[in-house]
């Protein structure tokens, strides 16, 4: 069974190079327009989150399934803090962007590469594969950040 993912999007990006908005068009997210339709135990993925992702994690993903918030780095800490009040913020560790925007940079993923890891990290490689053909680029991020997932994948907590 696939993990449910959710983006709450703020349309602050340029439309042809949004990896959430491929995501929706092929099937694999769900947009929520609204931060109250956002599940309460959903896995918040937070840049700026104290807790980092790891397999115990799985849990509430499989239950509640896993949030991206698609925005402007720069608007970050801004629509983060009406996220607050959700229970599950996990930073994605150490990785290194392949997008085209951010190639190279570690932390500046886009939100297919954040699904991706994420989906590596709690145990759902194969839901992870499947999401990373979308584009030419997407599944080098698995082959490139290989050692760190399965570090990170194999951390208790």
């Amino acid at each position: 069974m696939d993990i449910r993912l959710l983006v709450y999007h703020t349309n602050d990006d340029d439309p042809k190079k949004c990896t959430a908005r491929k995501l929706k068009r092929f099937g694999y997210v769900e947009f929520v327009k609204e931060i109250r339709k956002i599940p309460r135990k959903a896995i918040i993925l937070n840049p700026l989150a104290d807790r980092i992702c790891s397999p115990s994690d799985r849990f509430y993903a499989e239950k509640y399934g896993i949030l991206a918030v698609d925005c402007s780095w720069k608007k970050v800490k801004e629509v983060f803090h009406k996220l607050r009040s959700f229970k599950n913020h996990r930073a994605l560790p150490f990785l290194i962007a392949v997008n085209p925007v951010n190639y190279g940079k570690p932390f500046r993923l886009s939100t297919l590469e954040a699904f991706i890891a994420t989906l590596y990290i709690i145990g759902k490689e194969d839901q992870a594969k499947k999401i990373s053909e979308l584009y030419k680029w997407s599944y080098h991020f698995i082959n490139v950040n290989k050692d760190f997932l399965a570090k990170y994948r194999s951390i208790t907590d």
